[in-house]
């Protein structure tokens, strides 16, 4: 007789519903889908999933809940199913879509995704969400709000230039444009004293800023962004995971000699961490002999000024992971230093603007 080995629940999230899917891997390997229901996405439907799930599975082998960080949709379920105890993976989008490609499935549908979530759960190893401390949630919202404010005050200031640069402007047009980007200014302000006084509050917190800042370009925002979207590099295990998490993993496609296409980077992950590294990479560049020497060498080898300058973005967010995982500060001197680890330097500084 075959005896459960491993119980897994896919869910594939949308804004007002869920499709759930639960499957169960025998001792034979065997991997079997066998029941789907639909809730939705409330707090009354998170506790009939949990209930029908109990009534489905086999109380004496776990259960794993499998789902994609579909924005922010999933999140409501994921602090649910974690305040009961429950063992959740959250799964990037763009591993669930490839492995979807890799089954013989020609109709994609809510279904047969909450099948493919549930039978990637059964055949891999996950890994189990943990919910990012309230002080990384706080810094992603509120440099995530600073990041629309900007990008609405731009819109608004190629509104205001359209505006005077007419043959005959209409003053009150103006003036309301200008009230509308002064509000904005206002409203910036405001959110970066707020990153200021909680970066402050927070010693640990602090003291990851004060490393992140010894790196050339980096500021405090960029460091925020940085903490609050990787929830302070607690769930990143190595700088491959991180490039890939943040987009910035090279794709090739290469097939004998007909088949040579351009490598480039997927930008399949975290748009808003992947954009907070370009700034500080130019400024690196010009600042730093380390990051100048790769851009020079890169742009001498395929002569693209922009693919060295995103190669720089990448190192410099793995800079950041490995100088948090030391636990050091930035030394621009390290490889001439003559003994090593031991000549880095360590000294306290106050968080830089």
């Amino acid at each position: 007789m075959k005896s459960i080995v491993k119980q897994s629940v896919g869910i594939d999230v949308a804004q007002d519903e869920l499709v759930v899917c639960i499957g169960r891997m025998y001792d034979n390997w065997e991997a079997e889908l066998y029941a789907h229901k639909k809730f939705t996405n409330t707090d009354k439907g998170f506790a009939g999933l949990l209930n029908w799930v109990n009534t489905q599975t086999t109380a004496q082998v776990d259960i794993r809940y499998v789902m994609e960080a579909t924005g922010v949709y999933h999140e409501s379920l994921a602090y649910y199913l974690d305040e009961q105890g429950c063992a959740v993976s959250i799964v990037l989008p763009n591993k669930i879509s490839n492995y979807f490609r890799s089954l013989d499935v020609k109709t994609i549908t809510d279904k047969t995704c909450s099948q493919a979530i549930a039978q990637f759960g059964l055949e891999r190893k996950l890994e189990n969400w943990k919910r990012p401390k309230a002080v990384y949630r706080r810094l992603r919202q509120l440099t995530r709000e600073r990041e629309q404010i900007v990008q609405e005050r731009t819109v608004i200031k190629n509104q205001l230039h359209a505006e005077q640069s007419e043959a005959m402007p209409y003053r009150k047009s103006i003036e309301r444009i200008k009230q509308r980007i002064a509000l904005l200014d206002k409203q910036d302000k405001e959110i970066q004293e707020e990153l200021g006084a909680m970066l402050k509050e927070e010693q640990e917190v602090q003291s990851m800023v004060v490393i992140l800042c010894s790196l050339p370009g980096v500021g405090l925002l960029t460091a925020a962004i940085a903490l609050g979207e990787t929830n302070g590099f607690e769930l990143i295990r190595n700088k491959r995971q991180l490039a890939s998490y943040a987009g910035f993993d090279v794709k090739e496609k290469e097939s004998g000699t007909s088949v040579k296409g351009k490598p480039h980077i997927s930008k399949r992950g975290n748009k808003y961490l992947r954009k907070a590294m370009h700034l500080p990479a130019l400024a690196a560049i010009r600042h730093d002999q380390r990051f100048k020497a790769v851009f020079a060498r890169l742009v001498c080898k395929h002569g693209i000024k922009m693919k060295a300058a995103v190669a720089v973005q990448r190192k410099l967010l793995e800079m950041m992971f490995t100088l948090i995982s030391k636990k050091m500060n930035y030394d621009k001197d390290y490889f001439t230093a003559p003994q090593g680890e031991a000549a880095v330097i360590l000294k306290e500084e106050g968080l830089k603007n």
